[in-house]
């Protein structure tokens, strides 16, 4: 059982202005894993609150999954990369890659997402976009290849081509 932490970026949510349909979604997704979400919660577009968020989810909580939605894009408070790049210890370019070319498939607007992946400690941290159909589409990309990722970054001394 993986253990998940997920953030959503958002001003109006952190407000309580606006549902955050998002997290809700990537929490009925990640389920089969298998995966328990120890973690939830809405905070602003801000570079420093994301930093402690993800530091509090992978240092603290121990979340084996972050998964942030929202902030990815090209507007001045999208800061959610910068924030993940300032506390991951090495980027996994894969996820984003794939996430971004399947995306492409369904929208040129994909080219504009400059979500990162990366991991901190033994958590791996999954920047997503902000609109409910954006995650599904992202998140279903990946899903498969995740549980596979969390136990190689949990020491699982497999190799990687067997199976």
């Amino acid at each position: 059982m993986f253990k998940v932490a997920i953030l959503t970026i958002s001003e109006r949510g952190s407000k309580g202005e606006r549902e955050d349909s998002s997290g809700s979604l990537i929490q009925e997704m990640v389920r089969d894993l298998p995966a328990e979400v120890v973690h939830y919660e809405i905070i602003p577009d801000e570079k420093e609150k994301i930093v402690e968020a993800l530091k509090k989810s992978a240092d603290q909580l121990k979340a084996d999954l972050i998964l942030t939605t929202g902030g990815t894009g090209l507007s001045p408070r999208d800061v959610t990369p910068e924030a993940t790049l300032e506390v991951i210890e090495k980027e996994v370019p894969g996820f984003s890659e794939a996430m971004r070319a399947e995306s492409l498939k369904k929208t040129p607007h994909a080219m504009i997402s400059r979500a990162i992946t990366g991991i901190r400690g033994s958590s791996l941290i999954v920047n997503l976009p902000g609109s409910p159909k954006s995650v599904r589409e992202n998140l279903s990309i990946i899903l498969l290849a995740l549980p596979h990722a969390l136990s190689k970054l949990k020491g699982d001394p497999s190799e990687c081509g067997q199976g």
